[in-house]
């Protein structure tokens, strides 16, 4: 039993910013924060994203001093997406196994410079494909299953052999997250880790990150055969469990808050850490508040933040990470 009003009052606990932070129930720090970052071709090269206001593509001596700066801004980690000319993209996406293909590089550059800081890497075909989709299409357009495994597979070991510390899988195909697990057994890759996007929805909230890989204009059709369905909730605890079952060590929940309930469940559900991905619409629909002077940059980005945490993330990926780890005392 708890004494009640006004023996009991709520607002004592609020009164001052010390006791605030006393009895602050979750807590955000740059250590939770993983920096989505968009590689190009060339050297000194710097792409700004006309729909990611404030985000660009970098070539590889770039995408190194992204490194150094998530460094020094206690940022542990950095996620890596390629923009893949188009002359480089076929229909079997077979430049995501080129040993020197641009994820490669960067990867090997940003274990060079600073090994300290961890490597995630997008296993996928969309940034390779001709026809923008995740895997290989048959006659029909429908993105085959099996086959497309097999070659995640071999990007998988392509990273792996590269330096990646984390593989991720965002693909969505059955079975894959088996595949891949003993395939970087099979290569005494055995601390490599695999981050699944184990429930990532065909979501409206892509369009950007489409932009930033190049494959908006590129894709035929959508993603719905595959990603899953908006309403369904108790399909992303099979996908979950079915990935863990698998090897998984870790399972993400994409987009972030449309899908925050999805979160709390598989978080209770399983008990093992849960990450989010703040997509690119997530982000792009912040900037564009704060440009129309609909919202503040800093508090917006925080709270959304603390509510990925609050819902039992134990860390987030978002194109705010920098900035964020700077507000955070990074």
């Amino acid at each position: 039993m708890t004494a009640s009003y006004p023996a009991l009052r709520l607002r004592r606990t609020r009164a001052s910013a010390w006791s605030r932070r006393l009895h602050a129930e979750t807590v955000l720090t740059p250590a939770d924060l993983i920096w989505p970052l968009f590689v190009a071709e060339g050297e000194g090269v710097e792409q700004p994203i006309a729909s990611l206001p404030g985000v660009s593509r970098w070539s590889v001596d770039g995408i190194v001093a992204r490194g150094r700066e998530a460094r020094d801004l206690g940022i542990p980690c950095i996620a890596l997406f390629p923009y893949t000319q188009v002359e480089r993209r076929t229909e079997d996406g077979r430049e995501a196994l080129n040993p020197d293909n641009l994820m490669c590089q960067a990867i090997r550059a940003l274990k060079d410079a600073v090994p300290e800081v961890g490597v995630l890497t997008d296993v996928a075909l969309d940034p390779y494909t001709s026809h923008g989709h995740d895997g290989l299409v048959d006659a029909a357009g429908y993105v085959v299953n099996d086959t497309t495994a097999e070659m995640l597979v071999a990007q998988a070991l392509n990273q792996a052999n590269a330096g990646a510390d984390i593989i991720a899988p965002s693909d969505m195909m059955d079975g894959r997250i088996g595949m891949i697990r003993s395939a970087l057994e099979g290569e005494s890759h055995h601390n490599v880790q695999i981050m699944s996007y184990a429930a990532k929805y065909a979501s409206a909230f892509y369009g950007p990150f489409r932009d930033a890989v190049g494959s908006r204009g590129l894709l035929k059709g959508d993603k719905k055969t595959y990603q899953m369905d908006n309403a369904n909730a108790e399909e992303a605890l099979r996908e979950v469990a079915m990935d863990l079952a698998e090897g998984a060590d870790t399972v993400m929940v994409k987009p972030g808050l449309p899908y925050l309930d999805i979160i709390v469940r598989v978080r209770q559900a399983f008990e093992v850490p849960v990450f989010a991905y703040q997509v690119s619409g997530e982000y792009a629909m912040i900037e564009h508040a704060v440009a129309a002077g609909a919202a503040e940059r800093d508090v917006m980005v925080l709270e959304t933040l603390m509510s990925f945490k609050r819902a039992g993330c134990s860390g987030v990926l978002t194109y705010h990470a920098a900035h964020a780890a700077k507000l955070l005392g990074g």
